[in-house]
C-alpha cells in the first residue's frame, strides 16, 4: 500500500519572467522561486501552463529547471515539472530526460490534450508512463484544455496505478465527480486543487492543497489559508478563502498568466510584464484592479 501522499500543501506554478524584448529574466525567476518557498509554498512547478511553456526553448526550458531545481534544494522542497503531449511515445521520452536530471520528484502530465483517446485510452497512456516513464506522475486533469473529462472510475484506476501519486483537480467546479474523489481517499494519492477561486471550499471538503497560479501573488496567504482548512480552523480560513477568491478571479479576467504579470510588475518583482504571442499584454484595468487585491485593498 501507498503511504500518505507526498504531495501536500501549496505549490507555486511559476511565471517565467521576461525583459522588454522577451529575454527570459533567470535571476528574476530565482527571486520569485525563493520568495515563494520563504513565504511558506510547500513547493514549487515548473513549466506549467502559467510559465508560457509553449513558447520557451529548449534551452530556456532547461535554465528554468536548474533555476528551479536551485531555489528547490536550498529550502529542501520538491519540484514537481510540467510535461508531456498527446504522444505517449514522446511523453516517456520527455520523463525519462527529466528522471536522469536525478531532482525532480514528479512530472505534472496533462490527460492527452486535442487527440481526445476517451477515458479507456487516457488511462493507457499514463499506464505506459507509468511502467516507462521513471518519474512519479501528478495527472493534470484539466477538461476545458484537454477536452475531455475523467470519471471518478477512472480517476480512482489512475490512482492505483504504482506511478501515479497525485492528481491536479482542475476540472472548473466542485461536482460530484469531485465529492466522490475526496469522499473515498485513496492511499499515497494528492488531491490537489487546480481551480483558484474554489480552492478554498475544495480544501475545505478534503483536498491534500493546490497547484495555485495566484499563489504567485500572496504566496504566505495561500499557504496559510491551506494550513488553516487542515488544521480545522474553518471561521478564518473561510474568510480569507473568501478574499484570495476574490483577488483569484480579478488575475484570471484576462488570458493566464497576463494580469499575474502585471501585478508581479507593478511590484518590482519582475522586470516586465511582457508576454509572448500569442498571449498580449493585460488592460491596466485589469492590472490595477488586480493590484489592489493583491495588496489586500478592494
Amino acid at each position: 500500500m501507498k503511504p500518505e501522499p507526498i504531495f501536500q500543501g501549496l505549490y507555486v506554478p511559476l511565471i517565467t519572467p521576461f525583459t522588454d524584448d522577451l529575454r527570459l529574466a533567470p535571476d528574476a525567476l530565482a527571486r520569485l522561486a525563493d520568495d515563494a518557498l520563504s513565504a511558506g509554498a510547500s513547493g514549487l512547478v515548473a513549466l506549467g501552463t502559467t510559465a508560457e511553456t509553449a513558447t520557451l526553448t529548449a534551452e530556456e526550458r532547461e535554465t528554468v529547471i536548474r533555476v528551479c531545481s536551485a531555489a528547490c534544494r536550498a529550502h529542501g522542497a520538491p519540484l514537481i515539472v510540467g510535461a508531456g503531449t498527446n504522444d505517449t511515445a514522446a511523453t516517456i521520452t520527455a520523463l525519462r530526460e527529466l528522471a536522469a536530471q536525478g531532482d525532480i520528484a514528479a512530472a505534472l502530465v496533462p490527460a492527452p490534450p486535442y487527440t481526445r483517446p476517451g477515458e479507456a485510452g487516457t488511462l493507457a497512456h499514463f499506464t505506459a508512463l507509468s511502467e516507462h516513464g521513471g518519474l512519479p506522475l501528478v495527472v493534470y486533469d484539466i477538461p476545458y484544455r484537454t477536452g475531455q473529462t475523467l470519471g471518478a472510475d477512472t480517476i480512482t484506476a489512475l490512482g492505483r496505478l504504482p506511478g501515479v501519486v497525485g492528481i491536479k483537480h482542475a476540472t472548473g467546479a466542485i461536482d460530484p465527480t469531485t465529492m466522490e474523489l475526496l469522499g473515498t481517499p485513496l492511499p499515497g494519492f494528492a488531491v490537489l486543487g487546480g481551480d483558484d477561486v474554489v480552492l478554498s471550499p475544495l480544501v475545505a471538503a478534503g483536498a491534500h492543497g493546490g497547484i495555485v497560479a495566484s499563489a504567485n501573488v500572496r504566496t504566505a496567504d495561500f499557504a496559510e489559508m491551506i494550513t488553516l482548512w487542515r488544521s480545522g480552523s474553518a471561521a478564518p480560513a473561510r474568510s480569507l478563502g473568501a478574499e484570495l477568491a476574490r483577488l483569484s478571479a480579478a488575475l484570471f479576467t484576462e488570458p493566464n498568466p497576463t494580469v499575474i504579470k502585471g501585478v508581479l510588475n507593478a511590484q518590482n518583482r519582475i522586470p516586465s510584464p511582457a508576454v509572448r504571442m500569442p498571449l498580449l499584454a493585460a488592460s491596466t484595468d485589469a492590472v490595477r484592479r488586480a493590484a489592489l487585491l493583491a495588496a489586500g485593498r478592494d
